[in-house]
């Protein structure tokens, strides 16, 4: 086993969203449509536009693990006041390859990216799963977290 850490290209894009697929139902998504023609739509508009990043963990030629940040911004405020937030997603790990630090390696190379964005903040909704991993790495639960489907 020899795992390179990589940032995603378009050529990886199918094959990341597969994985995120399996990741949403992992964390119990229900599905009623077809959600990989909007997920492509997304990524590639973002990954052009520089506001989406993914680091990839390969083994040989197999993507093993996948991270994604996603770069918004915010009127500025105390607790952030560059207004740029990272919003990262798609933290997922082979079920073969977990509990081996591969998960925590892509967590630190995405809130770098954020960084080099120039976010003040990093945010996640975390699933059950993934809570350890980031308390472990310095995020803090907010409490008031809300949010109103809309659609």
């Amino acid at each position: 086993m020899n795992i390179i850490y990589r940032k995603m290209v378009s050529d990886d894009l199918d094959t990341f969203i597969s994985m995120r697929i399996k990741q949403l139902r992992e964390e119990g998504a229900t599905e009623d449509f077809d959600l990989v023609p909007a997920l492509k739509d997304y990524y590639e508009r973002h990954m052009a536009d520089g506001t989406f990043v993914s680091w990839l963990a390969v083994d040989g030629d197999k993507i093993i693990g996948t991270s994604g940040m996603s770069f918004v911004e915010k009127p500025p405020y105390f607790g952030c006041p560059s207004g740029r937030i990272g919003l990262l997603s798609s933290m997922y790990t082979n079920p073969d390859y977990r509990r081996m630090g591969i998960a925590k390696k892509l967590l630190a190379k995405v809130v770098e990216e954020a960084k080099n964005y120039g976010c003040g903040t990093v945010q996640i909704t975390a699933s059950d799963m993934g809570v350890l991993l980031y308390t472990d790495f310095g995020f803090v639960k907010n409490g008031n977290f809300m949010q109103i489907k809309l659609i």
